[in-house]
């Protein structure tokens, strides 16, 4: 009889490509993994891994079992979900990412609404950028993840994924108070071209989305500061080094030297949770997805 922890760590060193990396994965140590995998070889009376380099690689064997275990490890997450929805319990542990401002805006709320009505769940929050938690949730390492996109680019959303969505958050921008444009009600993101501007970190959907963004009204973006957190931004705004698209979800105080403007032709993201088909029928994943909703704060258009 094969092991299923045995099975998920081999999984996991196919899937993130090393010994190391599977064992930060599965929050266990490096040797407790390869403890796993050679239990695994005695078991299958076959070698799996080999040295390759500094590294190693899967052999034959091990390729031909991970098709396996990725269908064995899918069939015990749906038995979980389907003895879950049949009890009709909130119950279990539940492990969502969220990208930094819903962490701010949307968890403490939910969290405090979901320990309240629902004790015997447990919530696992990492504050992760979608680009990086959709991935972890395909694969298994999160149940949850709460992602964004512009109405300007949607953000694909993977094969094998639902989603719910939360909210509407509308963006304004934040420029230097002594900014020629900054008395005004509104402004037009063209009348900007040319602006420096302090945007978050490369790589992040945030950056990619303001370059694709600027580009789009013919002004090649002059990026000279980049911050992830929103605060950071808006310090860097205040001494007057760049503007920055200020999202109204989870905004932070703000600095009195800067002036936030709403956008003639607003900008709107999506925020919504994502969770892998397997387990839609988790009484958890329902209840997750109602606590965020009912944490909107007031500033940000609930979902219908």
């Amino acid at each position: 009889m094969l092991d299923l922890e045995r099975l998920r760590a081999l999984h996991s060193v196919a899937t993130y490509g090393s010994v190391s990396a599977a064992a930060d994965v599965l929050h266990v140590t490096t040797s407790a993994v390869s403890q796993q995998l050679a239990k695994l070889e005695r078991e299958t009376g076959q070698k799996l891994l080999e040295r390759n380099g500094r590294g190693v690689r899967l052999t034959d064997a091990a390729e031909l079992l991970v098709g396996h275990a990725e269908r064995i490890l899918s069939l015990v997450e749906q038995a979980q979900a389907d003895l879950e929805a049949h009890r009709g319990s909130v119950v279990g542990q539940l492990t969502l990412a969220a990208f930094p401002t819903a962490v701010r805006g949307l968890m403490p709320q939910a969290l405090r609404l979901l320990r309240a009505e629902h004790p015997d769940l447990r919530v696992l929050v990492r504050e992760e950028d979608p680009l990086h938690s959709m991935p972890l949730v395909v694969r298994g390492d999160l149940d949850m993840a709460v992602v964004q996109d512009w109405n300007n680019e949607p953000l694909p959303l993977p094969e094998g994924l639902h989603k719910g969505t939360i909210c509407h958050d509308v963006a304004d921008v934040a420029l230097p108070a002594d900014h020629p444009l900054a008395g005004r009600p509104s402004v037009d993101l063209k009348e900007l071209a040319g602006d420096p501007w302090i945007s978050s970190v490369p790589d992040s959907i945030c950056c990619d989305w303001l370059l694709r963004t600027l580009r789009a009204i013919d002004s090649e973006p002059r990026i000279e500061h980049m911050a992830y957190e929103f605060a950071t931004q808006l310090a860097l705004v205040a001494a007057g080094l760049g503007n920055a698209i200020l999202p109204r979800l989870g905004r932070c105080d703000v600095p009195p030297d800067v002036a936030v403007v709403p956008l003639a032709e607003p900008l709107t993201r999506r925020v919504y949770a994502v969770w892998r088909e397997e387990a839609a029928r988790r009484p958890a994943i329902r209840a997750a997805v109602t606590a965020l909703r009912t944490g909107v704060p007031g500033s940000v258009q609930r979902a219908a």
